[in-house]
């Protein structure tokens, strides 16, 4: 009981804080509009142990990944949310115990791909989410066949969940991202505008994001509206 308790306690750290934006309503982007809806229907589907979601960077993996963790905790089931990236500063160790939760999602699992330790500990959890019945939804950049992971086994058995592609987003998709976030936050933002800031902006969803937070927060401290000669000024373009 004891170890059960300090496993349970080390997890309370562990998970990623979800995200009020990062549900299914709020994914915006008709270029994966069918994966997301795919997504929705295999977070009710018991028969989908695993789940493999791959895109590039800024393909809305994260979003998604955090979108099911929404879905399923509506069910009152146990759901633990990890980042691969931020978990590699501690040990492999780190993983026991997580196949008690009904689904384990983990954001960018490539990022410990030729960790010998760490593909090996994954490789047990997986088989214990599946002994336990219980579920596993991971991202990744590529296909398991493409990321240069160096057990084969932790290849196989990625290769047989159900993979679902992302594809890169195109201009029109950023629009109807920035306006629709635009519009959740109150602001009202016409073509001309989100034209103006999409021809400056990075093609990088994160920072077209903070622009528009920044562009939120002057917004409202200067009581306008959003235009271009305020877009403008704001950003100094």
């Amino acid at each position: 009981m004891a170890g059960e308790t300090e496993i349970s306690q080390r997890q309370l750290t562990l998970g990623l804080r979800l995200g009020d934006y990062a549900t299914f309503d709020n994914f915006h982007g008709g270029r994966n509009a069918g994966v997301a809806q795919q997504l929705s229907a295999l977070s009710r589907d018991q028969n989908a142990p695993v789940v493999v979601l791959c895109g590039a960077e800024n393909t809305g993996k994260s979003h998604l990944l955090q979108a099911v963790c929404h879905a399923v905790e509506q069910h009152s089931d146990s759901v633990m949310c990890l980042s691969m990236a931020e978990l590699t500063l501690a040990s492999p160790g780190i993983l026991e115990g997580l196949e008690q939760h009904s689904l384990v999602a983990i954001d960018d699992l490539d990022s410990v791909a030729g960790k010998t330790e760490w593909e090996e500990a994954l490789f047990h959890l997986y088989n214990r989410i599946l002994d336990c019945g219980h579920r596993l939804l991971v991202t990744l950049s590529d296909t398991p066949a493409q990321v240069p992971f160096a057990l084969e086994d932790l290849v196989s058995r990625l290769s047989h969940g159900v993979l679902l592609q992302l594809g890169l987003y195109r201009d029109e998709d950023y629009l109807t991202i920035l306006r629709a976030r635009a519009e959740q936050r109150g602001l009202a933002m016409n073509d001309d505008v989100a034209s103006y800031i999409l021809r400056r902006a990075p093609r990088k969803l994160g920072e077209l994001l903070a622009i528009l937070d920044r562009l939120d927060d002057n917004s409202l401290r200067a009581q306008r509206g959003l235009t271009v000669p305020f877009v403008r000024a704001v950003m100094n373009w």
